[in-house]
C-alpha cells in the first residue's frame, strides 16, 4: 500500500524520505548564537579551503625541475587555467594581471563542488548563494576598475548604453536594458548559474541513494528489490555526472569572468 505525506513516500510500512531544500539551510553546530557560528556547509568550506591550500602549498614546496606525476598534474592544471581560459580570451600581455585571480577561482570552485561527491561531505560548498555570489562581486568589482583603468567610467558607459549606428528613439529601450545588463544580469547570471546546477545536482544524487536505501533496505517486499538495484547505478551514474559538472561549472564561471572584464578594456 502506497501514501504520500510530509515525509515523502510510504510504502509497506517503510518511508522514502525525500531530499529537500532544508539540507542547505542546516542548523549551526559551533559557536551558536555567535556572529562566528558555524554549520555544516560552513564547516565543509573550511575544511576544503585548508585541504587544497595545504595541498598546493606541500605541491609547490617540494616542486622539483623534473616534475613528477603530481606536481605534473597540478602544473597542467595551472597552465590549462593560464593558457586556456585567461590567455585565450584577453591575451598575454593583458591577461598576466588576472591570472591569480581567475585561477584562484577556478580551484576555489572545483574544489568546493567536488565537495559534493566527497563522503563524509556530501555536498557542495557552493550549493548556497553566499561563494558563487561572492565570487561574482569579486569579478563585478575588478570589471569596473578594469573600466576606470582602460576607457574611463563615462566613456564606457556611452558606448555601452548608446552604441554608434543605432537610430536614436531606439535608445530609450536600449541604454536601460544595457545598464541593467552590465550592473545587475552579469553578476546575478554568474551567480545564479552555478548555485542552481550545484544545488539540482545535490539533490538528484541524494535522491538516488535514498530511493536505493528504501527499495533494498526499509521496504520490506522484496519484489521492489530491482528499483532499488537500478536506483544505485541512477546514484553512481549521477555521481560521476556531478564530478563532471563539477569541472565544467569552474570552467564556465572562469571563463566568463574573464570575458566580463575583458570587455571593460578599450579596443585594441
Amino acid at each position: 500500500m502506497m501514501a504520500y505525506g510530509t515525509g515523502g513516500i510510504a510504502l509497506a510500512g517503510a518511508s522514502l524520505q525525500v531530499p529537500s531544500i532544508d539540507e542547505f539551510l542546516p542548523p549551526e553546530i559551533l559557536f551558536q548564537g555567535t556572529p562566528f557560528a558555524i554549520n555544516r556547509i560552513i564547516l565543509v568550506r573550511i575544511v576544503a579551503t585548508v585541504i587544497m591550500l595545504l595541498v598546493l602549498g606541500i605541491t609547490a614546496h617540494r616542486a622539483k625541475v623534473v616534475p613528477g606525476r603530481w606536481q605534473g598534474a597540478v602544473e597542467w592544471l595551472l597552465e590549462f587555467v593560464r593558457d586556456n581560459i585567461v590567455y585565450q580570451v584577453m591575451g598575454e600581455l593583458r591577461g598576466r594581471r588576472y591570472v591569480p585571480m581567475i585561477t584562484t577561482m577556478f580551484m576555489t570552485i572545483l574544489v568546493f563542488n567536488l565537495c559534493g561527491i566527497i563522503p563524509g561531505m556530501n555536498i557542495a560548498a557552493t550549493a548556497t548563494i553566499t561563494v558563487p555570489l561572492l565570487l561574482a562581486l569579486w569579478t563585478f568589482v575588478q570589471y569596473w576598475a578594469a573600466t576606470f583603468r582602460g576607457k574611463g567610467f563615462l566613456t564606457y558607459l556611452r558606448e555601452e548604453m548608446f552604441p554608434a549606428g543605432v537610430p536614436w528613439p531606439i535608445y530609450f529601450i536600449l541604454a536601460p536594458m544595457q545598464l541593467l545588463d552590465i550592473v545587475v544580469i552579469r553578476p546575478f547570471s554568474l551567480t545564479i548559474r552555478l548555485f542552481a546546477n550545484m544545488i539540482s545536482g545535490h539533490i538528484l544524487v541524494a535522491l538516488c541513494f535514498a530511493a536505493t536505501q528504501f527499495f533494498l533496505i526499509d521496504v520490506e517486499n522484496k519484489a521492489l528489490m530491482g528499483f532499488g538495484v537500478v536506483t544505485f547505478v541512477g546514484g553512481f551514474v549521477m555521481t560521476l555526472f556531478e564530478a563532471f559538472v563539477a569541472a565544467i561549472q569552474a570552467f564556465i564561471f572562469a571563463t566568463l569572468s574573464t570575458v566580463y572584464i575583458n570587455l571593460s578594456y578599450p579596443e585594441d
